[in-house]
C-alpha cells in the first residue's frame, strides 16, 4: 500500500566531489505521489496530456508502478546546454512499463532555480518531478546530445539498438526531457551514475518520444528500453569537469586564441586609424604653446592609472556599501583617494568629508543643488560675462536659460563693477538680501583676482544661505597655500581635478561635517535639531544614485596619484612658478599697451580685452590656432553675446608644467602680440565679414612665419606624460 501523496521536495544540492564520498541525502517522494504526478496520456496519438486522468487509472499510455523486480536508473546529464534523461532495465518486458519518448524542446539556457520554479508551477494539482540524490556515483559524459526543435507525438514502441552499456552491463537510456522539465546550467558540470538502486526508487516515470514531427525517428535517435527506478542526479563543481580541448572539439583552442589575440592587441594594431590621429595630437601638444587656463598636462603615472584595467569594474555606491561584488580593492583605492584629497588641502577628516566620484565640476555643482534644494529654490552666483561659470545658473540678457541650474532653479546673478572689473560687494549684499538665495556661490572661471570669502560669509549669514565655493580654477593655488583658502569660510567646496591639480578630468565635492557653529547658514530640511551639518548623506545620495551611475574607478585611481603629488614640496614650488609666470606675462603685455581686465592678476590667469584693437575673441583665437598657439575666447563685462566675446582668457599652468619660466613668457607675450597685429591687419584688408576674414588667413605669409617660430620655441621643452622620441610624428 502506497503512503499518502505528498508534494515532492524541489531543493537542489550543489557540492564538490571529494573522493568517493557522496552528497547528503535528499528527501524522497513517495511512489504514490510520483505516480500521480507523472500520469501521461497518449490521447489521440499527438502526445497530449489528459487533464481528466485519474491518479491511479491504468489506461493506455499511462505510466504506473510496476513490480519490485523492475529497476529504473534515471540520470539527468548536462551536455552543452541540454539536460538528458538516462536509465537502464534489468529483466524488464517491453509489453509492460513501456518508455515513451519525446524529442527535446529547442535548445535554451535557464538557471537551475528558475527551471525548478517552472517545474513546480507546471503542476497545479499534482506533485512535481523530483531529483533524488544518490551516495555512490561514477562520472559519465555522453558523446553527443541530440538536439531537436519540436515536440513530436508519443510513441508506444521503440527499439533499444542504440543503448549504451556501462561496466556493470547496465544499458543507459539517453533522452532529452520536455521543456517544462528542462534545466540547463553553464557547462561544464559532471554528473555521476548510481552503483545501485535506491530501495525507495520504485516509481516509474514517463519518457517522451524520440520520433520526429511526422512520427519518424531522427537519424541521431538513441533507442531506450523499459523504465527503471529513479536514480540520483547532481550538479558538480569538481575541477575534473574543466578539461582541455579534445578531438571532439578541435576548434576550441583556436577560438580561445582568437579571444586572447583580440584582448591583447596594442592600439596601433587594433585601430591604426585612430592611433594615427592620436599621434598627430601628440605632435600638436608638443609643438604648440598651450595657454588655455583650464588645461594642463598630466604625468605618466596619472596616464597609466587612467588607462588601466580599473575601467573594467563596476562599483556603484561608496566604499563598504557597494551594489556590486568584487570591490575589495576598488574600495581601498577610493578610500585612499579621499584621504589624500583631505591631506592635499590640509583638512581634518573630523571636520570635512569628500566625494571623489563626480564626473565633472558641473556634475558636482548640480549634485550639491540636488542635495540641498528642491526645484524652483533660489541660487545666486557670479554672472558669466563678469567671470562666473555657466553651472552657477547663467541665463542670457534676453532671458534664455542656458544651464541646467537656471532651468530647474531660480537664479539671480551678481556682477563686477563695470569700471574696475572687481566684484561689487555692496551691490552683492543688497541683491542677496532682496533675493534671499538658499545657496550663495562664490568662485568663477575667468575672475583674475582674489575672492573675499570673509565678506561672502557675512552676506550668506545675513540672508540665511549656504555658502558654496567653486574653486575649479584656483584649487591648485589653494592646495599649495598660495591664495586665500575658501575652506576657512565656506560650507561646501567643489572643484575640477584636471586644471591646476594636474589630475584626470573630473569633479570633487568637499562638505563640512560635525558640529555646526551658531549663526552659520540655514538648516535646510533638517530632520533633527542635533546642531550638526547634514550635508554628507544628502550629497552622497545626490551623486549616486540620484545623478550618476557607477564611478569611474580608473579616474579615481589617477586622481589619487595626482593628490599624492599635490601634497609634496615640489608641487608647491610648481604653483609658485605658475604665479610668477602669470605676473611676467601680465607685465609683458602691459608694456605693449594691451588692456587687461582689472589691470592684472592675483592667480594663474589673465583676461585680455581685445575690443580696443577692434577684434573679437573668436577671430583672435582663430589666428592664434593657425600659429599653433591655443587660447580661448572669453566674454568680458559689457559684451552683448557669447558667440562674439570681446576678450580671450590666458593661463600659465600648462606651459609651466613643460618647464617654462619668466623669461620664456616674455617670448610668449611677443607671440601673442604678433598674432593680434596679424588679426588686425587681415581685418582691415579683407573686411569684417567672417568669410572674408577667414579667406585672408589662408596662405598668409606672416602666419606661416609666426607658426614656424612658435614650433621652434615650443619643441625645445619636454612633454610630461609621453616620450617625444617614441612619437610617430616627432620632427
Amino acid at each position: 500500500m502506497d503512503p499518502p501523496d505528498t508534494k515532492p521536495d524541489l531543493s537542489l544540492d550543489f557540492f564538490p566531489i571529494h573522493g568517493s564520498a557522496g552528497p547528503p541525502s535528499m528527501p524522497m517522494p513517495t511512489s504514490a505521489s510520483m505516480s500521480n504526478s507523472l500520469q501521461l496520456s497518449m490521447g489521440n496519438g499527438e502526445g497530449n496530456v489528459s487533464p481528466n486522468r485519474e491518479p491511479n487509472s491504468r489506461q493506455h499510455g499511462s505510466v504506473h508502478s510496476g513490480n519490485g523486480n523492475n529497476n529504473l536508473n534515471t540520470l539527468l546529464q548536462m551536455a552543452g546546454t541540454q539536460l538528458q534523461l538516462m536509465g537502464h532495465s534489468e529483466n524488464s518486458s517491453s509489453s509492460n512499463n513501456t518508455m515513451h519518448m519525446m524529442s527535446a524542446a529547442p535548445k535554451r539556457e535557464y538557471s537551475p532555480l528558475g527551471n525548478l520554479s517552472r517545474m513546480k508551477r507546471s503542476r497545479d494539482d499534482e506533485g512535481s518531478p523530483v531529483i533524488p540524490q544518490q551516495q555512490a556515483r561514477q562520472v559519465y559524459r555522453p558523446s553527443s546530445p541530440s538536439i531537436r526543435t519540436s515536440t513530436p507525438p508519443m510513441s508506444p514502441h521503440h527499439s533499444n539498438n542504440s543503448s549504451q552499456v556501462n561496466q556493470n552491463g547496465h544499458q543507459f537510456l539517453h533522452q532529452n526531457i520536455p521543456l517544462n522539465m528542462h534545466m540547463s546550467m553553464s557547462p561544464p558540470y559532471s554528473s555521476e551514475l548510481p552503483s545501485q538502486t535506491s530501495p525507495q526508487s520504485s516509481i516509474h516515470k514517463p519518457v517522451p518520444s524520440s520520433q520526429g514531427p511526422q512520427g519518424q525517428r531522427p537519424s541521431n535517435h538513441n533507442s531506450h528500453t523499459d523504465s527503471s527506478p529513479l536514480q540520483t542526479f547532481h550538479f558538480s563543481s569538481h575541477a575534473s569537469a574543466f578539461h582541455e580541448p579534445s578531438s571532439s572539439c578541435p576548434d576550441l583552442a583556436t577560438r580561445r586564441a582568437a579571444v586572447r589575440e583580440w584582448g591583447n592587441q596594442p592600439l596601433s594594431v587594433a585601430d591604426p586609424d585612430l592611433w594615427d590621429i592620436m599621434e598627430k595630437e601628440k605632435q600638436r601638444q608638443w609643438k604648440g604653446i598651450e595657454l588655455i587656463a583650464s588645461e594642463n598636462f598630466v604625468c605618466q603615472a596619472v596616464i597609466e592609472a587612467l588607462g588601466s584595467h580599473l575601467t573594467n569594474k563596476y562599483s556603484e555606491g561608496l566604499p563598504g556599501a557597494r551594489y556590486y561584488g568584487g570591490n575589495e580593492y576598488i574600495d581601498q583605492i577610493e578610500s585612499m583617494c579621499c584621504q589624500r584629497a583631505l591631506t592635499a588641502f590640509h583638512l581634518e577628516p573630523e571636520k570635512w568629508g569628500v566625494n571623489v566620484q563626480p564626473y565633472s565640476c558641473t556634475s558636482a555643482n548640480f549634485a550639491v543643488y540636488t542635495a540641498l534644494l528642491i526645484p524652483k529654490d533660489r541660487i545666486m552666483g557670479l554672472d558669466s560675462p563678469s567671470g562666473g561659470h555657466l553651472s552657477h545658473g547663467y541665463y542670457t540678457s534676453s532671458g534664455k536659460k542656458v544651464s541646467g541650474a537656471s532651468i530647474f532653479f531660480e537664479s539671480f546673478p551678481y556682477k563686477v563693477n563695470p569700471h574696475t572689473g572687481y566684484i561689487d560687494y555692496e551691490k552683492l549684499e543688497e541683491k542677496a538680501l532682496d533675493f534671499r538665495p538658499k545657496i550663495l556661490i562664490c568662485g568663477g572661471s575667468s575672475y583674475p583676482r582674489e575672492w573675499d570669502y570673509g565678506r561672502f560669509r557675512q552676506i550668506a549669514d545675513k540672508c540665511g544661505a549656504v555658502l558654496m565655493c567653486d574653486m575649479a580654477h584656483i584649487s591648485g593655488l589653494v592646495a599649495a597655500q598660495e591664495c586665500v583658502s575658501p575652506f576657512d569660510y565656506c560650507d561646501i567646496v567643489t572643484s575640477t581635478t584636471h586644471k591646476g591639480l594636474r589630475g584626470p578630468r573630473g569633479g570633487i565635492i568637499f562638505y563640512r561635517r560635525g558640529p555646526k557653529p551658531r549663526k552659520r547658514g540655514p538648516s535646510l530640511y533638517q530632520a533633527d535639531d542635533s546642531g550638526n551639518y547634514e550635508f554628507e548623506e544628502r550629497i552622497n545620495f545626490a551623486v549616486f544614485p540620484s545623478l550618476q551611475g557607477g564611478p569611474h574607478n580608473n579616474h579615481i585611481a589617477a586622481l589619487a596619484v595626482a593628490f599624492k603629488q599635490v601634497a609634496t614640496p615640489d608641487y608647491k614650488a610648481y604653483m609658485q612658478q605658475v604665479k610668477r609666470n602669470a605676473q611676467a606675462l601680465v607685465s609683458a603685455l602691459l608694456k605693449r599697451n594691451c588692456r587687461l581686465v582689472t589691470g592684472g592678476t592675483d592667480n594663474h590667469l589673465l583676461l585680455w580685452d581685445l575690443r580696443p584693437l577692434g577684434l573679437t575673441g573668436n577671430r583672435y583665437e582663430k589666428v592664434c590656432e593657425m600659429c599653433h598657439i591655443t587660447v580661448n575666447k572669453n566674454a568680458v563685462f559689457g559684451d552683448s553675446g557669447a558667440m562674439s566675446p570681446g576678450g580671450v582668457r590666458i593661463g600659465t599652468p600648462a606651459m609651466t608644467s613643460r618647464g617654462c619660466v619668466e623669461d620664456d613668457f616674455e617670448f610668449i607675450a611677443e607671440f601673442l602680440f604678433k598674432a593680434a597685429q596679424i588679426a588686425s591687419t587681415v581685418l582691415r584688408e579683407h573686411g569684417k565679414l567672417q568669410k572674408d576674414f577667414l579667406k585672408g588667413l589662408m596662405n598668409n605669409k606672416e602666419i606661416l612665419e609666426l607658426r614656424a617660430s612658435v614650433e621652434k620655441f615650443a619643441s625645445q621643452f619636454e612633454m610630461p606624460g609621453f616620450d617625444v622620441s617614441t612619437m610617430k610624428y616627432n620632427n
